[in-house]
């Protein structure tokens, strides 16, 4: 993978991560609906037909979809709490 590739995949990733936490602190989707969905998507890299690398690569994008799916706690709405 080229730096521009990995460069890509971070904005990329940033990006996603801020829209759903964005979704979530303004009650376009609840938080159990938005961790559902990035459990879904962690499962997803869970194949079993894979070479060792893909494995891991695969492995690490599941661990990062996990931890967002942790940051979602934090932007669930809170009463009294404006942003």
């Amino acid at each position: 993978m080229s730096a521009n590739d990995d460069a890509a995949g971070l904005a990329a990733l940033s990006i996603c991560e801020s829209v759903l936490l964005l979704l979530v602190e303004k009650g376009v989707v609840n938080a159990e609906e938005a961790r559902a969905a990035l459990e879904d998507a962690a499962a997803a890299h869970r194949r079993e037909e894979m070479t060792a690398a893909q494995q891991a690569r695969h492995k690490a994008a599941e661990h990062i979809i996990e931890r967002m799916a942790t940051q979602v706690e934090a932007a669930r709405p809170r009463p009294g709490r404006t942003r």
